[in-house]
């Protein structure tokens, strides 16, 4: 009997040999993965924080349904980025041009008949799954991979206009004036990242400047609409409210110049409850250690918790040293991206690596201003962080990508042993034939994959 017993625990695999067989099977950089996994164990804490007073009210006493969906979009997160991560991201050029292509009549539909929800029209519904989808976090990454093969195939024209200028620009230009009806502040950070990207591609300054001069009319125009109709002097309690409701009357736009105004010139009775909220939460965290895990006060009353605010309930939860830590998590994960930038042979894997990087670090600064009041109120989520869904699955599919890079680099380096070739099905010998006398032709490679 002991024989058999130590015959059948000798077949478990042991702890290290657990760890050494996924540290075999995961390649790439691995602080990318550390951080994904430290992001990923924040979002299971604070989300099941910030949810569970509404999973309470929603779900009659059910306050783990979040948690439990949080979890599931996880590990399906999880999934999507290991099995990007073992695709050669060659592949993501060839198929570039097909997504961008795909996004654009995906961005149409969902502008005419998507899903309305929080006065915009930026989702569609998947008919049996029953589930939402962001259209715009699909078109921004089919947006990358496209702008990016376009930079490392153009860099011998890049500074002419005509031939290197107006074919990057322009598919940046329609997907962010696709995304701007229904999400501004959504096609200002794609802009402002597709534009980055091209600088670091070696896209003309004038050009860039040139675009910048152009993109900024709209948002001027806002600006001054929101100074020319706000009226402060008036201080009766009805002006406000006719005010607003003229502001709804003009849709998105209105919705627009309402948020400037409140920036600009609320007071501290003015300003928009969610703000009020998150300022809040951000004062009861103090500053080292916060109220604790789980113990947030304001998740029962600011909207969105879960979502847009949740770094207002970290700082509320951890302190402003846990919000001081989400920034240096994001930091590292750029600045190690960039050293897969400056390590990447070719010049497709590069721009890919950095536009994705740069893409998922701009949003989260954005996020993280909106939350402590630097910048009008937006709809950007905190990536990896934000509850799932669509948008969590596609931040994860971009880290994938990147990691995809970054395994090929190591391959390059030697660090890593090359992934094995299929052998080809043994042939019947051939028969010998005459030798020919003409020189080999050696085989061209493309420089820019």
């Amino acid at each position: 009997m002991p024989e058999i017993n130590d015959t059948l625990f000798s077949q478990i695999p042991s702890v290290e040999g657990m760890r050494s067989q996924l540290v075999n099977r995961t390649r790439g950089d691995k602080y990318i993965w550390g951080i994904v996994v430290v992001l990923s164990l924040v979002s299971i804490l604070v989300v099941y924080s910030a949810t569970g007073s509404l999973a309470y009210k929603m779900y009659k006493g059910n306050a783990n349904i979040y948690l439990f969906k949080q979890l599931s979009f996880t590990m399906l997160g999880l999934l999507i980025m290991y099995f990007l991560h073992r695709v050669n991201y060659a592949v993501f050029s060839k198929v570039a041009t097909l997504l961008f292509l795909i996004s654009v009549p995906l961005l149409l539909y969902t502008l005419f008949f998507g899903a309305r929800i929080n006065e915009g029209s930026r989702w569609i519904k998947l008919p049996i799954i029953n589930m939402t989808i962001q259209t715009s976090d699909f078109a921004k990454l089919a947006l990358f991979m496209y702008i990016s093969k376009l930079l490392s195939k153009k860099q011998e024209v890049i500074k002419d206009f005509k031939k290197g200028f107006i074919p990057v620009v322009t598919p940046v230009l329609i997907i962010c004036a696709l995304i701007m009806p229904a999400n501004l502040s959504n096609a200002l950070l794609t802009g402002a990242t597709a534009l980055l990207l091209m600088f670091i591609g070696r896209v003309s300054l004038k050009h860039i400047l040139l675009t910048v001069l152009i993109a900024m009319i709209p948002v001027a125009f806002i600006i001054s609409v929101a100074m020319l109709t706000y009226n402060g002097k008036v201080k009766d309690d009805l002006a406000q409210p006719v005010m607003t409701e003229k502001m709804k009357s003009m849709g998105r736009f209105g919705t627009w110049v309402k948020r400037v105004q409140d920036f600009m010139y609320a007071g501290d009775k003015e300003t928009p409850y969610q703000v009020q909220q998150a300022k809040i939460a951000i004062a009861n965290g103090g500053v080292l250690i916060g109220l604790g895990p789980g113990n947030s006060q304001q998740r029962n009353f600011l909207p969105q918790a879960y979502n847009d605010f949740i770094y207002s309930i970290i700082i509320e939860e951890y302190g402003l040293l846990g919000g001081a830590f989400m920034i240096f998590i994001y930091l590292v994960f750029l600045f190690r991206c960039i050293k897969i930038f400056r390590r990447c042979p070719y010049a497709f894997g590069a721009f890919l690596a950095l536009g994705l990087s740069f893409t998922l670090v701009i949003q989260a600064i954005a996020n993280m201003a909106v939350n402590v009041n630097l910048v009008p109120v937006t709809g950007v989520t905190l990536p990896l962080v934000s509850m799932g869904g669509s948008s969590f699955l596609f931040t994860c599919a971009a880290i994938g990508i990147v990691l995809s890079v970054a395994r090929n680099v190591e391959q390059l380096e030697g660090k890593i042993p090359a992934e094995p070739t299929p052998q080809p099905t043994p042939q019947p010998a051939p028969q010998p034939v005459a030798q020919s006398t003409a020189p080999a032709v050696a085989t061209p490679t493309n420089k820019n994959i």
